[in-house]
């Protein structure tokens, strides 16, 4: 009798650790939806040359921090690597959510103009290698998509979030230059509509400073 109520007991417990993890992957998925619901009504502020910007904001004008992660692909990245290349370094929350869905398809669907102009691009998420595989495979994705297990890149770019015990990258992009500095940060970001402004404010950058 009382080994099956500690059966009962235990199987109950099992079930509420269960339920309770499950809540919190809807709650992180609606919390990514409400990102890319914010971003669709957000109208992002064009860009003005980096010698009119000067060091506004944090990240302007100062170096991008190194990383050495992989991708989908087991493959690693370093920042080194993207040495005469302009860079676009994208965090999203999670694999597989609609915002984070459309913002990679807007992402592929530009990505043969990105490489025509010699820009490189790095999706970012706190997912593994495996879930990356999957994702990418989803929408054939033709850029590597990192993955910071250990929420380090997240950390060193300041963009960690967490939803009760479940951390996750915000969505943020940061625009890196060829020589590896840092020449704009966008906080805020219509998944929409991102790819194509990066491309418009990246052809503003590269013109000549007169």
């Amino acid at each position: 009798m009382h080994r099956t109520l500690k059966i009962i007991l235990k199987s109950q417990k099992i079930q509420i650790v269960t339920l309770g993890i499950l809540i919190g992957v809807i709650n992180i998925l609606a919390h990514a939806d409400a990102d890319m619901s914010e971003g669709a009504g957000f109208k992002q502020t064009p860009l003005v040359k980096v010698n009119e910007v000067g060091l506004k904001g944090e990240w302007i004008g100062r170096n991008a921090p190194d990383f050495h992660l992989q991708d989908q692909n087991q493959q690693w990245h370093s920042l080194k690597d993207y040495r005469s290349k302009w860079l676009v370094l994208y965090f999203y929350p999670l694999d597989n959510s609609p915002g984070c869905t459309e913002e990679a398809s807007q992402f592929r669907n530009l990505y043969p103009t990105y490489e025509k102009r010699n820009i490189a691009v790095l999706g970012v998420s706190l997912n593994n290698v495996v879930s990356h595989k999957s994702f990418s495979d989803k929408l054939g994705l033709p850029f590597p998509l990192l993955a910071d297990t250990d929420h380090d890149l997240a950390k060193a770019f300041k963009v960690l979030g967490g939803f009760g015990i479940l951390p996750y990258a915000k969505r943020e992009t940061f625009l890196i230059d060829p020589q590896g500095v840092i020449v704009y940060h966008y906080s805020s970001v219509n998944t929409e509509s991102h790819a194509a402004q990066v491309l418009k404010d990246i052809e503003v950058l590269s013109q000549p400073h007169s």
